[in-house]
């Protein structure tokens, strides 16, 4: 994991703190431009909560990527972090690129819903472009064997899986810390597999990426003054989407077939938890997009644990599977 190892804490810590930093922005103008969550009958805040995390994340992301381009343009960094670092963009700039652009899209396509309450129609629309973009980009799931139609196999297989942790991880932004928590977990974890595989810039991306959302945990769990909203929870699920597919889990210095696993592994809690919710509304005769209170929070609070214990809980369950992908799909 030695990259060297203070490069992967730089990349966490500038996250953190740009996130926590800008939040107190992004709220004041939150509340200026009424993009706020009102309280209401199925709500436990009495009083409007700025929906800042989204924007204060993606910050969090932004300004150390911009701060770190500066800085290799300077040469102020160690000479073999910078060769490895410019060697990842060699290879994968395009794909970082259709990233950067589709975390944008999907914080603004969120920002939208929060401001509008858009339509299924047009969300998914959305949805959908931004996981072609990616797709298209190179950010695929190689699956099938070599032949003129693996690459539109591979397209459509990842379009699939980014709406479906979009989706999976949406729904569970329910209690304060949760979404942010899982998502801040999820990409550490896919951050030191890649560190383990001697993949550098994936790993300071995931690690980046972790930072940015931990740095917003402060100013939402236990008790919250701001909410990621639409747009956090929409970049959040995609964040970790891609962070699933950027990793080599199998090649040929790591030859171990369960380690394509591993991303299922990380992504379980959420998952696991959208499939199960999915299946009690349409066993009920329910759509299974209506939303309810039978997500693992939900029951959790409901066998007497309190909100902060029970996401406190699902967090625990999320880093054990976590911590097993890692082992999984990051030894040699």
């Amino acid at each position: 994991m030695s990259f060297p190892l203070s490069a992967y804490l730089l990349a966490f810590l500038s996250g953190a703190l740009a996130t926590a930093a800008s939040l107190p922005l992004w709220r004041a103008w939150c509340v200026r431009t009424g993009l706020v969550d009102d309280p209401g009958h199925r709500k436990i805040h009495d009083t409007p909560i700025p929906l800042a995390g989204g924007l204060a994340v993606l910050t969090g992301l932004l300004v150390p990527l911009l701060l770190g381009a500066v800085a290799l343009q300077l040469n102020v960094l160690p000479a073999s972090a910078v060769e490895k670092i410019s060697y990842g963009f060699e290879k994968r700039g395009l794909q970082l690129a259709a990233i950067l652009v589709g975390a944008l899209g999907m914080v603004l396509l969120g920002w939208l819903d929060d401001k509008h309450e858009l339509r299924a129609g047009p969300k998914f629309a959305g949805q959908l472009g931004i996981a072609l973009l990616v797709a298209l980009a190179g950010v695929r799931i190689k699956l099938f064997p070599e032949s003129p139609l693996s690459p539109v196999l591979s397209c459509g297989v990842t379009v699939l899986w980014i709406l479906t942790v979009v989706s999976a991880v949406n729904i569970m932004d329910n209690m304060n810390g949760l979404c942010s928590g899982l998502g801040a977990v999820g990409a550490a974890a896919f951050g030191a597999t890649a560190a383990m595989q001697g993949q550098y810039l994936v790993a300071s991306l995931a690690l980046l990426a972790a930072g940015a959302l931990a740095g917003f945990l402060p100013y939402n769990y236990p008790k919250a003054s701001a909410f990621l909203g639409d747009s956090g929870s929409h970049l959040t699920g995609f964040l970790l989407a891609v962070l699933a597919i950027l990793p080599h889990f199998y090649s040929v210095q790591n030859p171990r077939p369960l380690a394509v696993l591993a991303p299922l592994l990380v992504l379980a809690v959420p998952l696991g938890d959208m499939i199960c919710v999915m299946w009690i509304r349409w066993r009920a005769g329910k759509p299974v997009w209506e939303g309810d209170t039978n997500h693992l929070s939900h029951r959790l609070v409901r066998l007497g644990l309190g909100k902060p214990q029970a996401v406190a809980v699902i967090c625990g369950l999320h880093a054990l599977f976590g911590a097993f992908a890692v082992w999984l799909g990051g030894g040699r």
